[in-house]
């Protein structure tokens, strides 16, 4: 892909270090461990990696192996979790790329042992205890039974044992309360057993802003690192906060095609909306393919000329046609679809709303075929 598409997005380096130093401020003194699975939530594994160490991040979360290799490859050296069990066919290149394995089932212990023995080597493991997300996880009455059996294996180090919450951004869940004494028990249950692991950590990015969980020694900071919020119906974290975050992605094209459609007439497949009056139609060579969802046109806008203007018809695999009423506008104009022009924003949770969706779900569907730009605001 090259940078001469007229469709790509900015990723602002400035805007994630400053994400990157606030939250790490939040949470002191625990460490900041960034997530940047799938391909850093879009917005480019590597770079962002690279950029959130530099901030001061302390190490770094994956959820496949391949993810962590990519790293590994581009010479990054910080720890890397593997935040669930992997095939016992991807156990050998976990232990040669020194990544952090997951584990929380007695088979997959044993297994994992196996391999990093026969490889002649000690490696570091966390176990994931399930406290009510209900996704993966040792059970409550068999995770101590498990960090006995890490502890007995001489090729593995319990180095850490964590959770996860399953509404963290939803102020007075009682779930968060629950799920935060079940998991501390558990802890309790193995310090009076001697096993004391060095990393323990519950918190995603709304617990830790929200401080749900002080006695921890890291948390895994994921989409608030990139600026979005985590609750995309109230734009927020769950509570107020005065965490201060930019947006890091902005997702931009260039009006390929402009012509004037007469009154009466519809845009795009189906002709779903006829145009009221004689209307200047721009098109955008970006669609469904590059991550701007096929239904955003029913309510979705876009900025050109810092104005807001309506998608004019269903969004297509390569293009998107935007009404711009009575304005003229010009081939080769700056569009944007994610961010700021002039004194408009549209965020990736205004665009979740419109089709149903969250903000993290926006941002890891702009696809590979879009270029990404690392860039330096003037912030």
């Amino acid at each position: 892909m090259t940078a001469q598409r007229w469709a790509w997005a900015d990723i602002d380096r400035v805007a994630l270090e400053s994400n990157v130093r606030a939250l790490s401020a939040r949470i002191q003194p625990q460490q900041l461990w960034a997530v940047v699975k799938a391909n850093g939530y879009g917005h480019g594994a590597v770079p962002v990696a690279t950029t959130a160490i530099e901030a001061g991040a302390k190490g770094l979360c994956v959820a496949l192996v391949d993810e962590g290799i990519e790293l590994r490859d581009a010479q990054i050296d910080v720890p890397i979790l593997v935040m669930s069990e992997q095939p016992s066919s991807q156990h050998l290149a976990m232990i040669d790329h020194r990544l952090t394995a997951t584990l929380y089932n007695a088979e997959t212990i044993a297994q994992f042992a196996h391999v990093a023995r026969d490889r002649g080597v000690v490696t570091n493991v966390h176990l994931k205890v399930d406290t009510g997300m209900h996704r993966v996880g040792a059970s409550l009455d068999g995770a101590v039974q498990l960090a006995q059996q890490i502890e007995a294996e001489p090729s593995l180090r319990l180095e850490g044992v964590y959770t996860h919450f399953a509404t963290a951004d939803l102020d007075g869940h009682p779930a968060a309360s629950l799920q935060y004494e079940r998991f501390w028990s558990i802890v309790d249950q193995l310090g009076q057993i001697g096993i004391t692991p060095a990393m323990i950590h519950t918190s995603n990015s709304a617990a830790a802003i929200r401080r749900l969980d002080t006695r921890s020694t890291m948390a895994r900071i994921g989409i608030a690192m990139y600026g979005i919020a985590t609750n995309a119906e109230t734009d927020s974290f769950g509570a107020p906060t005065d965490v201060s975050l930019e947006p890091v992605l902005s997702l931009k094209a260039r009006v390929s095609h402009v012509r004037w459609v007469e009154a009466g007439e519809g845009v795009s497949y189906g002709l779903k909306r006829p145009l009221a009056a004689r209307t200047c139609i721009a098109t955008l060579p970006i669609g469904y393919a590059d991550g701007v969802p096929r239904q955003l046109w029913s309510e979705g806008e876009v900025l050109i000329g810092g104005r807001r203007r309506r998608i004019a018809g269903v969004v297509t695999m390569d293009q998107t046609m935007i009404d711009c009423g009575q304005d003229e506008v010009a081939i080769g104009m700056e569009a944007v679809l994610i961010g700021r022009q002039g004194a408009e924003h549209i965020s990736a949770n205004e665009i979740a709303l419109h089709v149903d969706s969250i903000g993290y779900d926006i941002v890891c569907g702009i696809s590979a075929r879009v270029p990404r730009n690392y860039v330096r605001s003037a912030n």
